[in-house]
């Protein structure tokens, strides 16, 4: 496995790469890598015949306040993980490599980045969508794979794909799980025991969105209403609850035929996210 610092040299490995006729996928990634991360690998894998991981906490995602600081890191844990899923090269900047002094150029992808994430955290998407560009011309991949657990984030890479008209594939991957249903999520390690057992109520809530909608429930309204109160009543802080159609995200009075159900909430001073598409008619069943 093969670790890059520069856009020179990870372009020019990408570049032989596809030279000698083969595709390459690539893997964003902040690091501190679990098997979450490691799903979109094995996705990757399956795409493409080399597939790059990149590593980089990307400042201009991050808030005024947010934990950017302490987000964690662990590079020579992520070195191993990456080897032993047979990664063939990774990508590992520093900012400054990514953003140099005097940078001032920032993609912003307009209707779908502006509620949810958009509305409680501004800027971030517009930090989101500029690393992603500057990652598919540092890697000029052939896909790209991300989680469906940031499944605003997917949206909005797969917007700006369409639009800016980038020769980029988008793999979107099901979340993956913990047994009891919890997200896996690098901010997971923030939480508490008790913090943790709360933190379940979410996924819980969103079974119960599907298990409403598979019994003829499908008012937006009152599926929010009872996610709300599910996750309320386990003590978390909630940031929002929100029924919208699954591609623009836009409000929807019905989740017939579909809808994504999404959800940010506090447990202690981590915001956890997570999100299920709900069919209407379907059997419910674990949250997705």
């Amino acid at each position: 496995m093969e670790w890059f610092e520069t856009v020179e040299a990870m372009r020019a490995w990408s570049r032989g790469r596809r030279a000698r006729g083969e595709t390459v996928g690539l893997v964003p990634t902040m690091g501190y890598l679990h098997r979450g991360h490691m799903a979109l690998v094995a996705r990757a894998r399956e795409c493409a015949d080399r597939v790059v991981v990149s590593i980089f906490v990307n400042p201009t995602q991050f808030g005024p306040g947010e934990d950017f600081d302490r987000y964690p890191r662990d590079p020579e844990r992520d070195r191993r993980m990456c080897e032993e899923a047979g990664v063939d090269a990774v990508f590992a900047p520093a900012p400054a490599e990514l953003y140099p002094p005097g940078y001032q150029t920032y993609v912003t992808v307009e209707e779908v980045s502006r509620p949810l994430c958009g509305a409680s955290r501004p800027g971030h998407f517009r930090g989101v969508a500029t690393v992603v560009l500057k990652l598919f011309h540092a890697v000029e991949p052939d896909v790209a794979v991300f989680g469906e657990k940031d499944y605003q984030q997917l949206q909005v890479v797969r917007r700006m794909v369409r639009d800016l008209d980038v020769p980029v594939r988008i793999e979107g991957v099901a979340t993956v799980r913990e047994p009891d249903g919890l997200a896996l999520s690098s901010r997971n390690t923030y939480l508490s025991p008790e913090e943790r057992r709360q933190a379940l109520s979410i996924s819980r809530a969103l079974g119960r969105a599907q298990a409403l909608a598979s019994s003829g429930v499908v008012e937006a309204a009152r599926i929010a209403d009872e996610v709300e109160g599910i996750i309320a009543g386990a003590g978390l802080r909630i940031d929002y609850v929100e029924v919208r159609h699954p591609e623009t995200l836009e409000p929807v009075e019905t989740v017939v035929p579909r809808a994504v159900v999404a959800v940010a909430a506090f447990a202690g001073d981590t915001r956890l996210i997570d999100n299920r598409v709900v069919v209407a008619g379907e059997d419910a069943g674990g949250a997705k």
